[in-house]
């Protein structure tokens, strides 16, 4: 692979979730028991070869720095390279940025450090698999200024998205946040460029006072440059609400679905050591996932237990996603609902949402 350089956003568009963003960033949500969305597009770099990723923080990211640490667990603890915190700054001036355009610019010193010749920059609210040296690739036999990776899919509900007409390979022409319903071809935040044309593209941005990183840059440089697709084929779900937050954990309780993700190249994360999940003889478990530390006595039923939850005698709960360290109490009923960390249910109460419409318990609570 050619020499490639990683920037990961870890904290754009937090304002989609505010529900599980509310102590930490986007890209430090948990998911599916025991990762976070950033483990996605971290995995996905170090497996196709980056060994020098910076991570674009914002708010909130003590959480994703507990999580990540010194990076070991990706093989990203290194003397050169390696993993790179990067500040939330717009310039010089302790601004934070407030678009994606103005944490490129704060990121420019980093870029410009960097020795690799290709730049990967993408979001981390994310769940995919992909090799991203197959994009370097074809990036350099197009001699394209940006290669931009899309997936084709119907999101009609989503937040915002950039559409693109292709004619093969190249992008023709490009929609910003126009909703239509049908199968598009939607960007999904991920692009390669050469180092140096990403950094002559901010500098311009600087010098004009441009704003918009779709309308300012992309737009532009599709009509008068060689900006080129790439096609994500197999599954992808980005988490842009509370409601496709909870879609893309049950989804994972798919075994087609989750063999995609998670078989084949690794997806790491932060180890910790725990004793494994404990069901009783009291316990009914079925069509669930449940992880390290979790002591089971009454019945679970399609939901994701993360680490250390506990559910009690005569409890069931069934279509829910509980968090680490939660306590069910016994004879509890809960059906669809998210439930943050480190919260407890007693005894003997009710909970139901629905499926658009989760029921949602804040990190702490005690109901």
């Amino acid at each position: 692979m050619a020499s490639t350089v990683g920037v990961i956003f870890t904290s754009i568009n937090d304002d989609h979730v505010p529900e599980l963003t509310k102590v930490r960033s986007k890209g430090s949500i948990p998911f599916g028991g025991r990762y976070r969305v950033v483990d996605f597009v971290l995995s996905n770099m170090v497996n196709s070869g980056i060994t020098t990723v910076g991570m674009l923080t914002k708010n909130n990211y003590q959480s994703l720095m507990d999580h990540l640490g010194s990076g070991k667990e990706w093989d990203l603890a290194r003397k050169e390279g390696g993993l790179i915190l990067l500040p939330p700054y717009s310039d010089e001036s302790e601004i934070l940025y407030r678009d994606r355009l103005e944490a490129l610019k704060g990121a420019m010193a980093f870029l410009k450090k960097a020795k690799e010749d290709f730049v990967v920059v993408a979001d981390s609210d994310a769940v995919y698999k992909l090799d991203y040296s197959k994009i370097v690739d074809a990036h350099a036999a197009n001699n394209a200024d940006i290669t931009m990776v899309y997936h084709e899919h119907d999101c009609y509900d989503s937040v915002s998205y950039l559409t693109f007409d292709t004619d093969g390979d190249k992008i023709k022409s490009a929609d910003v946040n126009i909703k239509s319903r049908g199968v598009n071809k939607h960007y999904i935040n991920v692009f390669v460029a050469r180092t140096s044309y990403l950094l002559s593209l901010l500098h311009t941005a600087i010098s004009r006072g441009l704003t918009s990183f779709s309308k300012d840059i992309i737009l532009p440089a599709i009509k008068t440059g060689r900006v080129y697709g790439y096609r994500l084929d197999g599954y992808y779900t980005d988490i842009d609400s509370l409601q496709s937050y909870y879609k893309s954990n049950m989804d994972m309780l798919d075994k087609k679905i989750r063999q995609e993700i998670f078989g084949g190249r690794d997806v790491y994360t932060k180890i910790n050591d725990a004793p494994p999940a404990k069901i009783t003889e009291t316990a009914k478990v079925s069509n669930s996932l449940l992880h390290d530390g979790c002591l089971i006595e009454g019945t679970v039923e399609n939901c994701i237990l993360f680490r250390n939850v506990k559910v009690g005698k005569g409890a069931h709960i069934k279509n829910c996603i509980i968090m680490s360290e939660n306590v069910i109490g016994e004879n509890c009923n809960l059906s669809y609902v998210v439930s943050d960390k480190d919260s407890s249910v007693s005894s003997g109460v009710t909970l139901a949402g629905c499926e658009k419409m989760p029921y949602f318990i804040n990190k702490g609570t005690r109901i």
